[in-house]
């Protein structure tokens, strides 16, 4: 297997034709990348094609430049949409989180751990409260306050941080503020967010309330990219947990944190992986 030092992605959408996945193999080989791993889908309805190749650039003929000007040439005659990643810079990832830890938790663990191949330069909340977690991670934590009347400049500051750290992905790791479409506009595609029950049900706050009310027998998590409407963003992944006429709101909140934790970061490590396609307000996941 090939360090990812010398591999690289290459995720494609165009419209549906004969010879795309021929075109392309033929390209990669021809510049004596070798295909690692190759997977597809087809939307008939939509008329969509869409690819993930991750491919071995080790053995290339040319350059890399060379390889993506031929790549180019086949997106040109397809209508393609692509996106060529290579793998060896981990991507940056900001997380913002509130005051519930357990999804800041999950995430910094499994970091940690080396699941998730990144780098974490910071941190953003707009509550002191979690600063000891981040503390534990030697990773730098930024409060920014946010009152009605701040909005619009403490989020200016945080998109500077932002930018000024060369930031790929942000995580909302339940940062329980409703982002403006400026701030959504400078991170399109690349902020995702984890809501606690199973969309479309239950949007907005207290969905744990809603759902006890209602009297469901399963409830869930959402992760899906923040768009300017309010949790309809495009979905990642989903999960549910069984309950029952016995559980309380707090059992609820309880069971529905586990599955948080683990939705959010498959979505975050499909991100990372370059495996998801957006089209539409929906998504291809390549596993």
């Amino acid at each position: 297997m090939s360090e990812t030092g010398d591999t690289a992605v290459l995720l494609v959408t165009c419209p549906d034709a004969r010879g795309i996945v021929a075109a392309l193999a033929q390209t990669l080989a021809g510049h004596g990348a070798n295909i690692l791993d190759a997977d597809q889908h087809t939307d008939p309805e939509a008329g969509s094609f869409f690819q993930r190749i991750r491919f071995d650039m080790r053995e290339l003929h040319t350059d890399r430049a060379t390889l993506e000007r031929a790549v180019g040439e086949v997106a040109e005659r397809f209508s393609m949409d692509l996106r060529l990643a290579g793998e060896a810079v981990p991507k940056r990832v900001a997380l913002m989180v509130s005051k519930f830890d357990h999804c800041l938790w999950d995430l910094l663990l499994r970091h940690r751990a080396g699941e998730l191949r990144c780098e974490i330069p910071l941190i953003i909340s707009n509550h002191p409260d979690l600063r000891f977690v981040a503390e534990q991670f030697e990773v730098p934590y930024h409060v920014l306050p946010i009152t009605k009347a701040t909005k619009a400049e403490q989020e200016a500051k945080e998109i500077e941080l932002l930018q000024s750290n060369g930031i790929d992905l942000v995580v909302l790791a339940r940062y329980m503020q409703v982002l403006t479409g400026d701030f959504i506009s400078h991170f399109p595609q690349r902020i995702i967010n984890i809501h606690h029950s199973f969309l479309p049900a239950f949007m907005g706050g207290r969905p744990y309330h809603q759902a006890r009310e209602r009297g469901v027998k399963l409830i869930g998590a959402t992760a899906h990219y923040a768009t300017t409407d309010l949790d309809e963003g495009p979905i990642i992944e989903q999960s549910v947990i069984r309950t029952s006429h016995r559980d309380t709101v707090g059992d609820l909140v309880r069971k529905g944190r586990d599955v948080e934790r683990d939705v959010l970061a498959r979505a975050v490590r499909w991100h990372l992986e370059d495996r998801i396609v957006v089209y539409g307000n929906k998504t291809v996941v390549f596993e």
